[in-house]
């Protein structure tokens, strides 16, 4: 994935203003998205009902994968605005990190894909395949197949990169860091394999969950509504692939708003679908938005009482002195 070409220009080309404005928008949305992911992780740590659940296995996988993906690409983004060159070495960290959780949001979608097309098309055999030690193991796949998208340029990079650039100091991209040819050509081909494999799944599982959900009665409304809500995130994800290809095509008709259209890319590739999967499969889930509405509601009432009671300890003293004062006045 392309996550770490975010703004190449050099800081002294922008302005302060521009820089200080375009990295609160990005800070706000992150902690906000962080915020929202990190209540239900707290939420499925908490209820049996949902760590034994293949489903929501998976959810969360693709919440905390969300949340490594969005700080590691935030604070690309802000190393980007506020150094002219970082690290080789720390920089090799944070891409190759974001990298493989970038590669796995849609493979995550494809795999929660075909879980809900054995759900409702094959019902009898989703206890049999979608067991929980299977979903692990779907898991453990999802990282392999990650690993083999950057971890072929890092070992490429040892062996033609003398020592001396690992202790040296570059833009943090991928394409600064990673440069050679093959890198180049490896990355773009990466990027065709898995656009062409996700998209099949996700035709084919979500045609026949279509059928099926017309043929139904009862929730065929909202499974569709719910299809038709993940088929949008995974597009969103899936611009990823296409990022660097309809950059530079924005870049060549727009040259003087290059750097704007990098953050705009940026913020609508890889911080909105972030928002959209806590939106599809947790606020619009009946069990999710059930317990989740507890810990919000517990933690403005603790909040509440937490305030009244220091106002009342507050209060206390200033009747006491009340109290002493009319004592020594009275008669």
């Amino acid at each position: 994935m392309n996550v770490s070409s975010l703004n190449s220009t050099s800081p002294g080309s922008r302005s302060f203003a521009e820089a200080v404005y375009k990295n609160v928008i990005v800070t706000v949305l992150c902690i906000a998205i962080n915020y929202i992911n990190g209540t239900l992780i707290h939420t499925f740590r908490k209820h049996q009902i949902f760590y034994s659940n293949p489903r929501y296995i998976l959810f969360i996988h693709l919440v905390m994968n969300d949340m490594l993906q969005l700080t590691l690409s935030t604070l690309l983004h802000i190393i980007s605005y506020t150094l002219n060159t970082f690290s080789v070495s720390s920089c090799l960290v944070l891409l190759i990190l974001a990298i493989m959780a970038t590669f796995n949001t849609p493979l995550n979608l494809a795999g929660m894909a075909v879980e809900c097309y054995v759900a409702i098309c094959l019902p009898l055999h989703h206890c049999r395949i979608c067991t929980v030690r299977n979903t692990f193991i779907l898991m453990s796949l999802i990282w392999c197949v990650s690993s083999l998208s950057i971890m072929p340029d890092f070992f490429l990079l040892l062996a033609t990169e003398p020592l001396s650039f690992f202790t040296s100091k570059v833009l943090c991209a991928r394409d600064f860091v990673f440069r050679s040819s093959y890198s180049l050509k490896k990355r773009d081909a990466s990027h065709i394999v898995c656009l062409v494999l996700v998209w099949l799944t996700l035709l084919y599982t979500y045609f026949r969950i279509l059928f099926a959900a017309k043929g139904a009665k009862g929730d065929s409304k909202k499974a569709r509504n719910t299809i038709l809500l993940h088929g949008f995130q995974l597009l969103l994800c899936m611009l990823t692939y296409v990022r660097p290809m309809f950059k530079d095509a924005l870049v060549f008709l727009l040259p003087q708003r290059h750097a704007d259209i990098r953050f705009a890319l940026y913020v609508f590739v890889q911080i909105i679908p972030r928002f959209v999967s806590p939106i599809v499969y947790g606020l619009r889930d009946q069990n999710f938005r059930k317990y989740m509405r507890r810990y919000l509601l517990c933690r403005v009432i603790m909040r509440k009482n937490h305030l009244e009671n220091n106002a009342v300890s507050d209060m206390k003293p200033a009747v006491s002195k009340k109290t002493h004062l009319y004592q020594e006045t009275k008669p």
